[in-house]
């Protein structure tokens, strides 16, 4: 019996998908880094207001 309480923790590979427009492999439903594209559309970055 042992071990085999705790067999559903197992832990899944991250699903990498690429980028369409600079082919950078890119995790699921996340903007890509290198060049900023989601889903069809440009996300800028917005700079956190300094006071």
């Amino acid at each position: 019996k042992k071990r085999q309480r705790r067999s559903h923790n197992a832990v899944s590979r991250i699903k990498l998908q690429y980028c369409p427009q600079c082919g950078t492999a890119v995790p699921s439903h996340v903007v890509c880094p290198n060049c900023g594209h989601y889903h069809g559309r440009t996300m800028t970055m917005l700079e956190d207001a300094e006071a």
